[in-house]
């Protein structure tokens, strides 16, 4: 069995979309953000570490530099021939539209870039560059906007210092879904203080909202975060694998069964990454979530069996389930 098995990846999503493999690729475009620059705060998130977006330093190289060098290392890993351009650094709405337009055109402008993924925060899309990328959707290009939300409760968001608040991410979905954008939702597990609950909570109000995909990653302490120092003082504690690997598990059983998955975990290179090592080990955790998905779809088809049996035991005048 294999995940999408159990998922639609966005892979396969893409796949069935355009008949082929298509990969995307990561672009550093120089922004900044408002959690840093001063304009919300400085020193950003309590676990963001800026050399996690870009371990070997900004990039100096331009949009299509990029774009080649990604295509290079792809074509040769995977095979595919088609791309979306990612502008994941950072946060990548936070500029003049004008600019962003020339940024995001040159992606564009790439025969073999069929569209582009644009990560941002809920507080930095204004309704002029939703114009922007719902006039790329419709040229024909596939655009998503992922929004990192992380969670829905304030009380968490300040405890991380993210600088903006659920409020915020509701009116971008609005402004995204009345010009039918994708939407890509990320959220983090094992932020301080937050439990079961407020997994569900966050997935229930985020699903009674709309999106069409997710992002799911765990929350790791990497060097140079003020979260570092929470996990030195003995402050925060990180979650267990296992543990992880169940609320994903618990919210792709939430979402409908067509929700698209860009990601189900989010790991951090070995040279920065203090707690917990299991965020260093992709493959391991992705296994042990398929492993996961797998076991509940038979306890589910189990559970089914058994149900159908204790009716037609039922229907007989005995009320004996066969197991």
């Amino acid at each position: 069995m294999a995940m999408t098995d159990y998922i639609t990846t966005f892979s396969s999503a893409m796949r069935n979309r355009f008949g082929e493999r298509v990969h995307k690729v990561a672009i550093d475009a120089g922004f900044t953000c408002p959690n840093i620059d001063g304009s919300k705060g400085r020193g950003g998130c309590t676990f963001c570490n800026n050399v996690s977006f870009s371990p070997h330093g900004r990039e100096s190289r331009g949009v299509a530099e990029q774009i080649e060098s990604g295509r290079k290392v792809i074509r040769k890993r995977t095979g595919a021939m088609k791309y979306i351009a990612y502008f994941q650094a950072y946060t990548n709405t936070y500029a003049d539209p004008v600019a962003l337009d020339k940024m995001y055109r040159e992606a564009l402008a790439e025969p073999d870039v069929v569209g582009l993924s644009i990560g941002t925060r809920p507080d930095c899309v204004p309704d002029a560059v939703l114009d922007l990328l719902a006039g790329y959707r419709d040229e024909g290009y596939e655009i998503w906007l992922e929004l990192g939300l992380q969670s829905s409760f304030d009380e968490t968001l300040d405890k991380v210092n993210r600088l903006h608040y659920f409020h915020e991410y509701e009116q971008a979905v609005a402004g995204a879904q009345q010009r039918e954008l994708q939407l890509c939702t990320h959220l983090i597990a094992g932020l301080p203080g937050e439990g079961a609950a407020h997994y569900s909570e966050t997935m229930d109000r985020v699903l009674e909202l709309g999106t069409d995909g997710f992002k799911f990653h765990p929350l790791h302490v990497v060097k140079g975060t003020m979260l570092a120092n929470e996990w030195r003082r003995g402050e925060f504690t990180p979650m267990m694998q296992q543990e992880y690997v169940e609320v994903v598990a618990n919210w792709i059983d939430q979402a409908p069964t067509e929700m698209v998955y860009h990601r189900l975990t989010a790991t951090a290179s070995e040279d920065i990454l203090l707690t917990p090592a299991w965020c260093s080990k992709k493959w391991k955790v992705l296994n042990a979530i398929e492993k996961e998905l797998a076991w509940r779809r038979v306890k589910r088809q189990q559970a089914a069996m058994g149900f159908a049996s204790m009716l037609v035991d039922r229907s007989c005048g005995s009320e004996v389930r066969v197991a």
